[in-house]
């Protein structure tokens, strides 16, 4: 079950009766609270303590809404600065808009239900915690060569961080291609960290992971009412993404009816929320990322040609580990350390047989299933130094529960292949964690690291 973000909430009206009803609403859905009756109070909270986020009426004694969020928009730095949810009237709705083009995230036209000012704090909220994570991204300037994670000495890969260096200086639209595992996203995430827009947004969007009928809604937001289920209005991620970059990972498992909107969108910097007549304008970077043959689905009908165009206007493909050796040791020396580091395990050193054992495999999940190798690895070994029984590549290490599956799923998805196996012997032991251990082979705790892991319960 997801945890609901709570945070900080200064509230500001001048009617006495708003302030008490929002402020107890707000308490009992989790959230610290503040409130006051007085902009130049408003004003002086923010100066002496930061909140999460901050819901203001536009008419009040003293200041405007409107003017509290220009002075916040001059004086604090964004990523310092509250998300700012303005109340007001119909007559002040032209107000409202005006504090959003100045940073505001969200109004709400009074009257309105509690519950909608609940759900445009908790999303206030989730906005506020992406922006943070954005932030601890950029702070990662250590990262190991420099590079954001992208490791290697070849001249493959060379190449490749040498393109991503001149593509950043440009806002044009970028297709990262490559195999999975390949680290298409790492490339995205360091096209947009060496960018002019780096102090913005980098949203992503995994395109594959979100169901067709909820697609549009989750890339270009929707209106209360426009379908079963909205409660409210949503703003989406190109919405988030204003000024800042777009990542969108699996383009090419987009329908027609998105493909056809996504275009508009590149053509025209504009779109329309789902239900809405409203059109939105936005200056939006897109990164767009595929393991598939685009040119070929454009060949069968079933990829726009136009959008194909607009997509790779600078075409970037990653290469294969298999086409990289150099980089394998290099790689196998950073995961180790970073997933020491992580678990706590003091990792000395990795045999011979155990780094043979690594350069000769020829890697058909590339760098993501040699991190998750190590990672095990590190998890699972029994002292500080890594010997060849701990390095289980090819097949699960739990393959042994797994009779039956076919091992060319094992070589394409060995997570997938862990996963059921475990929850294959957990249901035979009927749940009891020593009997599954047993059955698959392993320890206990190592059983209790596939646990955790999958988060199966």
């Amino acid at each position: 079950m997801t945890t609901r973000a709570r945070g900080s909430v200064l509230l500001a009206d001048d009617e006495a009766g708003i302030l008490k009803t929002l402020g107890r609403a707000l308490r009992e859905d989790g959230h610290e609270v503040i409130t006051t009756a007085s902009a130049l109070e408003a004003e002086r909270m923010l100066q002496e303590r930061p909140v999460d986020v901050f819901v203001v009426d536009h008419r009040m004694p003293g200041k405007t809404g409107l003017e509290l969020v220009r002075q916040l928009a001059s004086s604090v730095a964004e990523a310092e600065r509250p998300q700012v949810i303005m109340m007001t009237a119909h007559a002040t709705v032209e107000s409202a808009i005006e504090a959003m083009k100045l940073g505001a995230f969200d109004y709400l036209q009074k009257p309105f239900e509690v519950d909608e000012l609940l759900v445009a704090v908790r999303r206030a909220l989730e906005h506020q915690s992406l922006r943070r994570q954005h932030s601890y991204l950029l702070s990662e300037r250590e990262e190991e060569f420099d590079h954001y994670g992208i490791i290697g000495k070849s001249r493959a890969i060379q190449d490749v961080i040498h393109k991503l260096e001149l593509v950043a200086r440009s806002k044009s639209t970028v297709l990262i291609t490559g195999e999975t595992g390949t680290g298409k996203e790492l490339a995205a995430r360091a096209i947009h960290a060496r960018s002019a827009q780096r102090e913005m947004p980098l949203i992503k969007v995994n395109c594959a992971a979100i169901p067709e009928s909820l697609i549009e809604s989750e890339l270009f937001g929707h209106v209360k009412g426009a379908f079963t289920g909205a409660t409210a209005n949503r703003r989406g991620r190109f919405a988030l993404a204003d000024g800042g970059t777009l990542f969108l990972d699996e383009i090419g498992t987009l329908g027609s009816a998105v493909q056809a909107r996504l275009l508009r969108v590149l053509q025209e910097r504009e779109f329309e929320p789902v239900g809405s007549e409203r059109t939105v304008s936005v200056d939006v970077r897109v990164i767009a990322a595929t393991n598939r043959d685009l040119r070929g689905m454009v060949s069968g009908g079933r990829f726009l040609e136009d959008l194909y165009y607009r997509l790779s206007v600078i075409p970037i493909a990653l290469p294969p580990l298999r086409e990289r050796p150099d980089d394998i040791p290099l790689l196998i020396d950073h995961f180790v350390r970073k997933h020491s580091q992580r678990t706590g395990q003091r990792i000395d050193a990795l045999e011979p047989g155990a780094r043979e054992r690594l350069l000769a495999y020829h890697w058909p999940g590339n760098v993501r299933e040699l991190e998750n190798t190590i990672e095990r690895a590190v998890v699972l070994a029994s002292g500080p130094v890594i010997g060849p029984a701990a390095i289980s590549i090819g097949e699960a290490p739990v393959a042994a529960a797994a009779r039956g599956l076919p091992s060319a799923r094992l070589h394409e998805n060995v997570e997938w292949a862990e996963r059921e196996s475990v929850e294959r012997a957990l249901r035979q032991a009927q749940g009891v964690k020593k009997d599954a251990a047993e059955i698959l082979g392993i320890s206990q705790r190592a059983l209790s690291y596939y646990l955790g892991k999958y988060k199966i319960e």
